[in-house]
């Protein structure tokens, strides 16, 4: 079987997929084969400031002979997750891969502002769609896994779990999100579901694109050596087929430690500038 077809017969969901490194995520899950369910709350493309939406991630996914069906679902909403996930139980009755990469980042933050000095919602925003998404969630897809005794769950996590980055409540919420990851991979290590982190590097989002075009200085980081919306998308393909993969379980890993481990690139065949290890 090829490689770009590794995971056919497969089912994926990536939760917070219209845009962003989820996007990335499941455009490469579904060039791997698998039917991919993409949960967001834009359905059209338009109906938000920043490019992307359920629409746009189907057909770009069918363009390139694979299979996202978009869900709109609000992650704030335990009804709208458990939707999604009776959806995928109904239609397939399995579940090989979460992707965790729903995030509610508050459109006018700024990096490292003193948390005293913001509004105090900034924390329900970042935590609720982020650290409490993930583990709704994880919640809905275990008991998927479990019963088939098998998958793998991954958190989009970043080196804010180790150090202040962005805001208070960012790095307080992936710090969270990456003990979550050792707990619930605890849990699951009987059922042979594997449970990781990925910290990725900067990545070519529409929103950091958005800030390089209309205020370059505003930010300090290195567009250059940025990653590919897709290059978390390729580890979490590679990881879900890797002989590895339930040792590698409860760990956090950057998304250039897994492509080295594995003999992936990005798509213009280099590795991005990101840091080889959690360790820096």
């Amino acid at each position: 079987m090829s490689a770009r077809r590794s995971l056919a017969g497969q089912v994926a969901l990536v939760a917070g997929g219209t845009r962003g490194i989820g996007r990335g995520c499941a455009l490469e899950l579904a060039a791997a084969g698998a039917t991919v369910y993409v949960t967001g709350r834009t359905r059209h493309e338009g109906d938000s400031d920043l490019p992307g939406s359920l629409d746009s991630i189907e057909a770009e996914a069918r363009a390139e002979g694979g299979r996202a069906i978009g869900v709109v679902c609000d992650h704030r909403s335990d009804e709208d997750v458990a939707a999604a996930f009776a959806r995928v139980r109904e239609e397939h009755g399995r579940l090989d891969v979460l992707v965790n990469s729903a995030f509610l980042l508050p459109d006018t933050i700024e990096p490292d502002l003193d948390f005293w000095r913001t509004p105090i919602e900034w924390w329900d925003d970042m935590i609720d769609v982020g650290t409490r998404s993930a583990y709704v969630a994880s919640h809905h897809a275990a008991q998927l896994m479990t019963e088939q005794r098998s998958g793998l769950i991954a958190n989009i996590s970043s080196a804010g779990a180790r150090s202040l980055h962005l805001h208070v409540a960012y790095s307080a919420g992936k710090a969270a999100l990456d003990r979550m990851t050792a707990d619930t991979a605890a849990q699951l290590a009987p059922f042979e579901v594997a449970v990781v982190s990925i910290w990725p590097y900067f990545v070519r989002t529409e929103r950091l694109l958005q800030i390089e075009e209309s205020a370059p200085d505003d930010w300090d980081h290195d567009i250059e050596g940025a990653e590919s919306q897709r290059f978390v998308g390729r580890t979490i393909v590679a990881l879900s087929q890797a002989d590895d993969r339930l040792e590698r379980s409860g760990g956090a890993f950057t998304s250039a430690e897994l492509a080295i481990a594995y003999g992936l690139t990005d798509l213009d065949g280099t590795l991005p500038s990101g840091p080889r290890s959690t360790e820096g």
